[in-house]
This record gives structure tokens, C-alpha cells and sequence, in this order.
């Protein structure tokens, strides 16, 4: 490890992370030389959607890192063990598990489908806890071992809570899990965090699910989230845990003060960008 590259030799196991959040976040810590392997189901390209498994191991790879596409459903059993196995026998262990895998609709309850809450259900609360839990046998024996969900705060209103009742239930799922790990394996010195933006991230799912080039202008970046995760990440595990924490904030805590870089398009001022779900 150095000084100006604390992540150089670290392996992260994230499930998703073939394009968009995921991805930036792994690109981030391939910049250290960080080992990652990528637990996702697009071993072919989606009709709607860019990259595969496959092409972000390359990206991964062009920026420095050690990559392991490995093709799995975080909701199958098997798919998870055999991933937390491949990594630990790849890289020699796991020093960090993201939890970027998750499944949006923000449809009512009277218009969500039975399927797709039972989907949402099963990657973002399921899949959060059942990757963290089969990793942590091994995070415990890394030196700073780091669990980072990207979800909410659980901001108990009846904006958010009726906003999109089964999505809701969903995230907030997530970081129930995630700060449950945290209280349950402090003593074993496993940081376990969520991390989530004040604003829309311009990704390709966004504008899929939620309205197209519009509300990419009105976005930033998926590197301000990198950015912020790799802040989270390098940070001493057994003092920094149990926290909700936002993008920004995050990233101020670490000493930046101009985020115009991270907008979408270039020039857009802070206070025309779109305010992100589940925040206040």
C-alpha cells in the first residue's frame, strides 16, 4: 500500500457494476491498482442498456486494476458463495463488498407488479444481506474491511414511506441490513455503511426508468458517487461505521468545495440540478 494510493492491492467484491455507479466506483479503485471482482448477471449486452460484466472487467484492467467478471444472480444462493470463493481464491481475500446491485420502480401499490416487488425484494434487501453475510468470514480477516451499500437514510416520513410504497420498502430494506451488519460485526472491526446523493446521477438506468435526457441534464456525474465511495472506503474501518451517509457531505468531510465538475452538462448551476429520492 501507499500513502497516495490506499486501495493499491485491496480486492472488492460488488455485485452489479457492469455500467453506470457500479462501475465508476470500480473504475475509482482500479485508479490504486485495487483487485475487483464483479458479481453480475449481463453476461450479453441488454437491449436498452450498455456493458456487460465483460466489458467493465476491460475497463477495469485499461485503468489499472485486477478484474473478475464473474457471471451470477446475487438472489441465487449458490451464485453468491461461489463468488465470495472465486474472489478469496483469485485475489488471497476481500477487503471491501459494495452492494450496488438493485432493481427501481417507482410505480404506486396498486400499479406494482407482484413479480417486480418480489424482484426488488429480493436484489436490494436479499441480495444486500446475503453477499454481505457470506463476506464477512472473510472480511475478517482483512486489514480494514469495509461493507458499502448504495441506499438511503431511512428518513421515516409519509412523503417518502407513500411516495413509491414498494421501492421504499426495498431501500430502506437495504440500509436496515447494512446498519444491522454494522452493529452486529463491530467487534469484529467490519465497517458497514450506505451512501446515497443529494441529486439524480445521470447513469443509463436512470433514463430508462425515469424520463429520459431530461433528467440526465439535471444530474451529475456517477464519479461524484465514486468519488465520495472511495472516501468511505479508505477510512479506518472500526471508527467509521454504522452511518448513513450522503454524497456530498461525504465528499466536503474530504476537503472539495466546487462541485461543478460533477455536473451532467458542464455549466448547469447546483440549484438547477434534481433533488435525489428519500431526501429532504
Amino acid at each position: 500500500m501507499t500513502e497516495n494510493k490506499p486501495l493499491a492491492g485491496k480486492t472488492i467484491l460488488m455485485s452489479g457494476g457492469s455500467r453506470g455507479i457500479g462501475l465508476a466506483i470500480a473504475l475509482r479503485a482500479a485508479a490504486d491498482g485495487a483487485n475487483i471482482a464483479l458479481l453480475a448477471k449481463t453476461d450479453t449486452p441488454h437491449p436498452k442498456l450498455e456493458g456487460t460484466v465483460h466489458s467493465a472487467a476491460e475497463q477495469i484492467r485499461a485503468a489499472g486494476g485486477q478484474a473478475l467478471p464473474i457471471v451470477g444472480d446475487v438472489r441465487d444462493d449458490e451464485s453468491v458463495i461461489d463468488a465470495v470463493m472465486k474472489t478469496q481464491g483469485e485475489f488471497g481475500g476481500i477487503d471491501i463488498v459494495v452492494n450496488n446491485a438493485s432493481v427501481i420502480d417507482l410505480s404506486g401499490s396498486l400499479d406494482l407488479a407482484a413479480k417486480k416487488y418480489d424482484l426488488m425484494q429480493d436484489v436490494n434487501v436479499r441480495g444486500t444481506f446475503m453477499l454481505s453475510r457470506a463476506a464477512v468470514p472473510v472480511l475478517k480477516d482483512a486489514p480494514n474491511p469495509h461493507i458499502l451499500s448504495l441506499s438511503p437514510p431511512l428518513n421515516i416520513t409519509p412523503r417518502w414511506l407513500g411516495a413509491h410504497t414498494g421501492y421504499t420498502l426495498a431501500k430502506y430494506g437495504m440500509t436496515m441490513a447494512t446498519l444491522g451488519l454494522a452493529a452486529e460485526f463491530a467487534k469484529d472491526g467490519i465497517a458497514a455503511n450506505t451512501l446515497w446523493p443529494r441529486t439524480t446521477i445521470a447513469t443509463a438506468a436512470v433514463q430508462f426508468a425515469l424520463g429520459g435526457d431530461r433528467m440526465m441534464k439535471v444530474s451529475r456525474t456517477p464519479e461524484v458517487y465514486a468519488d465520495a465511495a472511495y472516501a468511505v472506503l479508505v477510512q479506518p474501518a472500526r471508527e467509521y461505521t454504522g452511518q448513513t451517509l450522503i454524497v456530498e457531505d461525504v465528499l466536503e468531510a474530504a476537503g472539495v468545495t466546487d462541485f461543478s465538475g460533477y455536473a451532467a452538462v458542464p455549466g448547469t448551476p447546483d440549484d438547477q440540478l434534481f433533488p435525489d429520492i428519500f431526501l429532504d
